[in-house]
């Protein structure tokens, strides 16, 4: 039916790295310098001193990583980004060296380069989708890297998943129409409606982000109307939501558009028919990518979700501090 405020960072907070125990880590390499000191203080005060152990790590408050995507274990499609979230904004002259510290092994050689969508967020693609079947591992070697503000690295943390099934949908705006591809071959053919003139859908390829057996959606939560008096108002829960952008775009089902495939009937979502909805539910994973064509609103941003495949390469590359890189074999 329509678009409700991001669930992202709850879709994302299962993979948190949490703060307290980076924050911990820290404190102990502190705890653990004093006491070295301590111990080594003897008559010859000036002795002692030279003798004091190096901190373990530079002196300053930890870099925390906020989210690191995919869960560890997790199967995704072939449009999945690895993307790492920072608590604390890291500065441009410090990327290239935290882009080198985030090493890639693979199953299989894949072409891919680190992208800044911000001073706090990094995503990892490969230059064309990911091949079915890899699998990948992030070993983020951040411990005594420095963020280039002054904060340090208390930690190394390793994410390891794999490249599912490549199963891919595209959905034609005018047609009226959504294709459901798995390993190139069609698998279904489903009639839908996107969004109207006055609210469009994106255009783009998103992947998705999450998916929930049902989502409360509000026409206030998205900025559209709180006034109940107003047409364009709305409050539903909804089944089998499919989301792709932080901005509310979903593929589900709406009591208001039960028989989709011949108008405009959202908000900016896409609308299936109930069993198609299930199906397409159950159907897909994070990570699939959704191809939606023929709406006038543009392409959705590269950090709208992850839909990171609507930057060209150069595009991705401008945006990449250490560049290009293949990743080494496991």
């Amino acid at each position: 039916m329509g678009r409700i405020k991001s669930n992202l960072g709850v879709a994302l907070l299962v993979g948190a790295i949490l703060a307290s125990a980076s924050a911990c880590g820290g404190n102990a390499s502190a705890s653990a310098a004093k006491s070295s000191s301590q111990a080594g203080t003897g008559s010859n005060s000036g002795s002692s001193a030279s003798a004091s152990p190096s901190p373990t790590r530079p002196p300053g408050p930890p870099m925390l990583l906020n989210t690191i995507t995919p869960l560890t274990g997790a199967s995704v499609g072939v449009a999945m980004p690895i993307s790492v979230v920072f608590t604390n904004p890291v500065a441009s002259s410090a990327r290239a060296t935290i882009e080198r510290h985030l090493k890639l092994s693979t199953s299989a050689p894949v072409n891919g380069a680190w992208h800044w969508f911000s001073s706090t967020r990094v995503d990892w693609r490969p230059e064309k989708h990911w091949p079915s079947g890899t699998k990948v591992t992030l070993n983020a070697a951040l411990d005594g890297v420095s963020d280039g503000n002054g904060r340090y690295g208390t930690h190394s943390y390793q994410h390891s998943f794999t490249v599912g099934a490549d199963v891919e949908a595209t959905v034609s705006v005018p047609g009226h129409s959504m294709k459901v591809y798995r390993d190139g071959s069609l698998v279904r053919t489903m009639p839908i409606d996107a969004g109207s003139p006055s609210f469009p859908s994106w255009d783009g390829t998103m992947a998705v982000i999450d998916k929930q057996s049902e989502v409360r959606m509000t026409s206030c939560s998205v900025g559209i109307t709180c006034d109940k008096s107003n047409p364009n108002f709305y409050d539903l829960t909804l089944p089998w939501d499919v989301h792709l952008t932080n901005s509310g775009t979903y593929i589900h089902y709406s009591t208001g558009d039960p028989y989709p495939g011949h108008s405009y009937g959202s908000h900016g979502c896409v609308h299936l028919s109930l069993s198609d909805a299930k199906w397409f539910y159950n159907y897909v994973k994070q990570g699939d990518p959704v191809t939606i064509t023929g709406s006038p609103r543009g392409k959705a941003a590269g950090d709208n979700g992850y839909a990171d495949f609507n930057l060209s390469w150069s595009q991705w590359l401008a945006d990449s501090a250490a560049g290009q890189q293949t990743t080494g074999t496991a």
